[in-house]
């Protein structure tokens, strides 16, 4: 009983963080035009993962990308400022991004 317990404990701590950068996205309204799993508007999170996995500079560059916007990189629709996210929150959200994989 106690193993279980902790495992779940365990669970609940870890995905918490996942949980709670999900719902930023959602409240940011990234998820009109991004999903985790399908491109919809834009990429989804696990192909921008995928594009930016190894970069050192990666969350910066992201998130400078959620807040003044940016077009060219995944095709003809440009992706639009979000001058209603921080940069802390574009940061977070980044960094998020970047863990889906």
């Amino acid at each position: 009983m106690k193993q279980a317990l902790l495992a779940l404990a365990a669970a609940v701590v870890v995905s918490t963080p996942a949980l709670a950068d999900q719902a930023l996205a959602q409240a940011k309204n990234c998820m009109s035009c991004h999903a985790v799993d399908k491109k919809l508007v834009g990429p989804s999170y696990k192909e921008v993962a995928t594009k930016y996995a190894g970069q050192k500079d990666a969350v910066d560059k992201l998130a400078g990308k959620i807040v003044k916007g940016g077009s060219g990189v995944w095709g003809p629709v440009p992706m639009p400022a979000n001058a209603q996210v921080s940069e802390a929150e574009a940061k977070k959200l980044a960094a998020w991004v970047l863990t889906q994989k």
